[in-house]
């Protein structure tokens, strides 16, 4: 009994850390680029029930643990891109493209392809760029409402220390129980009931190039590659095309909602395709099914977990959203800056995005990456060194 269990509670673990870790950088990424709190909780619904209806299907069928979310990182760009001209129906329009472009990849290799050449520590401090300015949330909340963020800030430290999975959620309940106790009587308000909300989408070319194309490529490298990346580590052969195909799908058909995109998970992929789901790989699968409906369950708290946020000040809930993105942007920092031949021009990259720059209505993460691109193609890089002698067991030792 408690083995065929064990991939039950591992997907029901999953999709709690995995909600209760990111849905804070969801809900203010949409608000960012222009939605309400109702379109914010209609995306934040879409996404969580599309996420759970891909994870059921590319685990039935392929009998694998595909695990699927919405895309943090794609939700941390729109933060750092800020209101779009024309508004919420141009950013759900981008959105719209972005599916497009993810189905397109998923029919045509080519494309995956050439997503793929793009340097890696170019695509790295893109994102480090995206992430850096929602990192430093949690010092600017300290500053300005400190008896929130403290207790916050305390405890995601101890969590960190002792239980690090749990650190992000724990933060989230403290920040939690800090808005309630400082909320007057009968304040805030908003429906909490799960309802969607549509938006006829609409286009200009700046937020094509400022936030559909950054989009696809952000959640192409920091989730699709990286969560199919976990899976082979484990030993599985995921069908990328049909995943792409699936996900892609699902953002096109969830964009008037709110969604921005659904893709493979990155950051929870592990707890449903590891050895503690189930020490047979064959079974492990079920975690994900699990972990999806877990995801589109919880979905359905969108609207009152948006009334809640709607209560607290905005640099409190990016502080939380900050906390939950520190191991990403390590991450992207050491990937971006690990081949020295390409330091500078990923340091560029870091820094035009970081900026928040926005030229002919353009945002930083495209003009990040056009720099970055260039300067990586112009300077010559450093010729490799002729091979050195054999090393000595000195050597060896020094250099293990």
């Amino acid at each position: 009994m408690a083995g065929r269990m064990q991939p039950v509670l591992a997907g029901v673990v999953a999709a709690l850390v995995g909600f209760a870790s990111s849905f804070t950088v969801v809900l203010a990424g949409l608000r960012a680029v222009g939605a309400t709190e109702a379109q914010a909780a209609s995306g934040l619904l879409v996404l969580c029930v599309a996420s759970g209806l891909c994870a059921g299907w590319l685990g039935l069928r392929h009998r694998i643990p595909m695990s699927v979310a919405w895309s943090t990182p794609g939700a941390a760009l729109l933060v750092a891109t800020g209101p779009v001209p024309g508004g919420w129906p141009v950013a759900v329009g981008a959105f719209l493209v972005s599916g497009l472009l993810i189905v397109a990849a998923g029919l045509f290799p080519a494309l995956g392809r050439a997503v793929a050449a793009i340097p890696k520590p170019i695509a790295a401090a893109m994102l480090a760029g995206v992430l850096l300015p929602l990192c430093t949330a949690p010092v600017r909340a300290l500053v300005d409402v400190p008896m929130l963020a403290a207790p916050v800030l305390l405890s995601w430290l101890v969590l960190h220390r002792f239980a690090r999975r749990w650190a992000v959620p724990g933060a989230l309940v403290v920040a939690v129980g800090a808005i309630v106790l400082s909320t007057p009587a009968g304040g805030g308000s908003g429906g909490l009931r799960p309802v969607i909300e549509v938006t006829a989408p609409q286009w200009s070319l700046p937020a094509l190039v400022g936030v559909a194309l950054p989009l696809f490529l952000v959640t192409m490298a920091a989730q699709n590659v990286p969560g199919t990346a976990v899976l082979v580590g484990y030993g599985y052969r995921p069908p990328l095309g049909s995943a792409l195909r699936t996900t892609g799908l699902a953002s096109i058909v969830t964009a008037p909602a709110g969604g921005h995109a659904v893709n493979l998970a990155a950051i929870t992929a592990a707890l449903a395709a590891g050895p503690d789901a189930h020490p047979d790989p064959d079974r492990r699968w079920i975690a994900s099914v699990t972990n999806g409906v877990g995801l589109a369950l919880l979905g359905l708290g969108a609207g009152a977990v948006t009334t809640l946020v709607g209560w607290a000040p905005p640099v409190l809930i990016e502080a939380v959203a900050g906390l939950a993105l520190l191991g990403a942007l390590a991450t992207a920092l050491t990937s971006a800056l690990v081949d020295p031949a390409a330091r500078e021009a990923a340091v560029v990259t870091l820094v035009v995005t970081a900026s928040g720059v926005s030229l002919a209505g353009i945002g930083g993460a495209f003009w990040g990456l056009l720099a970055g691109v260039l300067l990586y193609l112009l300077f010559p890089r450093p010729t490799p060194l002729a091979a050195p002698a054999p090393a000595t067991s000195v050597d060896h030792e020094v250099g293990r």
